[in-house]
């Protein structure tokens, strides 16, 4: 049985509520647009910082797109949303959102990942397989994604900053992952992606750093933040 597509509608409308919130809300730089293809597949991969990622870059991405996310944000108003957005729910192993996420990319549109698979240093030193398990099955490119400037050291995880707060949404040079010959058997070929996609990561992470005042967080990222004010 074939898995349900998301609908594009949902991305035609919900991404202007991303696009508010990254420029009017809070003030996003925005590097690379021109780095995400106009049209195809494409697999946009991003470090995770904090709660509004997901938001921000869906926002700033010129076309509509896919997020796959955890079911656990998949509960009450909010979940409505992202219902309603046509986001791709990732439950279990997730073997159903990548179903959809491929299906997606089969129709020629985005899907976004956020690698890492949990909210915290955003600095990608490991990152979970399925975003190379779609770009090994699509043959669609891939585009390293930096986000800064989301949580800061000492913000909790679900830090939602105060207006006006500066973020910066870097896209990097796309990468098609394409297993050399000698690289052999769906095990193989999955893992030689994986780790090409973690270093095209982590390499796009680096360069924005290296251009920005801006930095990521450097504390525990699951520390709870009892009280303490975010400052913008």
């Amino acid at each position: 049985m074939s898995p349900a597509v998301p609908s594009r509608w949902g991305p035609r409308w919900s991404r202007w509520v991303g696009r508010f919130l990254a420029r009017v809300l809070w003030r996003t730089e925005v590097r690379g647009r021109d780095n995400v293809p106009r049209t195809g597949a494409a697999i946009v991969v991003c470090n995770h910082l904090g709660l509004i990622d997901g938001p921000v870059v869906h926002g700033v991405i010129p076309r509509g797109s896919h997020f796959l996310i955890r079911i656990e944000m998949m509960t009450g108003p909010l979940g409505g949303i992202l219902r309603a957005a046509q986001q791709i729910t990732v439950e279990g192993a997730g073997r159903e959102a990548l179903a959809q996420g491929l299906a997606v990319l089969r129709r020629g549109d985005v899907i976004g990942v956020f690698p890492e698979g949990t909210r915290g240093a955003g600095t990608a030193t490991a990152v979970h397989g399925g975003a190379a398990w779609l770009a090994i099955q699509s043959g669609a490119p891939v585009v390293p994604t930096t986000i800064v400037g989301s949580r800061r050291t000492g913000e909790s995880v679900n830090i939602w900053p105060r207006p006006g707060r500066r973020l910066l949404v870097a896209f990097g040079e796309p990468v098609v992952l394409t297993p050399p010959p000698e690289v052999r058997g769906g095990r193989a070929k999955q893992e030689w992606a994986a780790e090409r996609l973690a270093e095209a990561l982590r390499q796009q992470v680096a360069r924005t750093l290296e251009t920005t005042d801006l930095e990521l967080p450097l504390d525990d990222p699951r520390r709870e933040n009892r009280g303490g004010e975010d400052q913008a």
